[in-house]
């Protein structure tokens, strides 16, 4: 009698000891899975505004360059919108902030012969197309 009792401790020993360790690892999983859940909403917010800001740059290099109209299409608001781009695109991946360095770098070198540089156009648009692309990419392999 007293084997079958201290079989009957040890059964109830190693149910605590794998429900112990099955809570530990669900645990461990759940938190893990919300920082990489946590991790991918940043970079899809922070893509999807960094999207509608290049479709901004993009405007404003074309309404400057085709309309010849500087107040919309100045060159200040062209440096404003590489600022937030340059700065959004550090909350994403390293693809993303490699094209996005570029297409700051096109900006300083060809934005003050947009107004009457077709090459220059065509050049900074190349760039935004270059993010634009990573950013898509990006987006298609978070989990």
């Amino acid at each position: 009698m007293a084997i079958q009792h201290q079989e009957k401790i040890n059964l109830y020993q190693m149910a605590v000891i794998f429900s112990v360790l099955f809570a530990l690892v669900g645990f461990t999983y759940n938190v893990w899975r919300m920082e990489v859940s946590e991790e991918n909403n940043t970079i899809r917010t922070a893509s999807f505004e960094m999207l509608l800001e290049l479709s901004s740059l993009e405007q404003l290099i074309y309404t400057a360059h085709y309309d010849g109209n500087l107040v919309e299409g100045s060159p200040r608001k062209g440096w404003v919108k590489i600022g937030l781009i340059a700065d959004l695109s550090l909350l994403t991946a390293d693809s993303i902030r490699d094209t996005a360095t570029a297409l700051k770098n096109t900006w300083a070198q060809r934005w003050n012969s947009v107004v009457d540089n077709t090459d220059s156009v065509t050049q900074i648009v190349q760039a935004i197309d270059a993010v634009r692309e990573s950013i898509k990419l990006e987006l298609k392999m978070l989990d």
